[in-house]
């Protein structure tokens, strides 16, 4: 029975391994698309990209401080096709961690804005205040 549990244990590090070791491979594109500090609340902003940052075909949630709990991801297009994405899966973002990677719709289309809703997770004079960087994988 140890045998069995020490090798899953070992099947699981190295799936988790892998799968770090792949995701890094592709990791190089990733520009920042905007930043935003969150306060203790629930709130939604909508982010619109500039230049070169419209061109992108995935992107994520990065926290860079405190916590923050994500709610739901909505994009628009140029075009106008819109997604909304229920990012309750993703749980909550500490400092450090990211979001799924989120596909946008559409081939070699233009992102328009994205709006985000969230709960920024802590207490004023306890915990500092949730920083998000919003980031887009750009289309080569």
């Amino acid at each position: 029975m140890k045998n069995k549990i020490k090798f899953l244990v070992f099947l699981f590090v190295l799936t988790i391994s892998q799968a770090s070791f792949s995701q890094s491979k592709n990791d190089g594109n990733w520009v920042k698309i905007a930043e935003k500090t969150v306060g203790f609340k629930s709130d939604k902003d909508v982010i619109t990209p500039s230049g070169n940052e419209k061109k992108v075909d995935k992107i994520k949630i990065k926290c860079v401080q405190g916590t923050l709990k994500l709610k739901k991801v909505r994009v628009e297009m140029f075009d106008g096709e819109k997604k909304e994405y229920d990012a309750k899966g993703v749980g909550v973002l500490s400092k450090g961690m990211s979001s799924f990677v989120f596909s946008l719709p559409g081939k070699n289309n233009t992102l328009k804005k994205v709006e985000l809703e969230y709960d920024s997770v802590g207490a004023l004079l306890i915990t500092k205040k949730a920083k998000i960087e919003i980031l887009g994988h750009t289309i080569k």
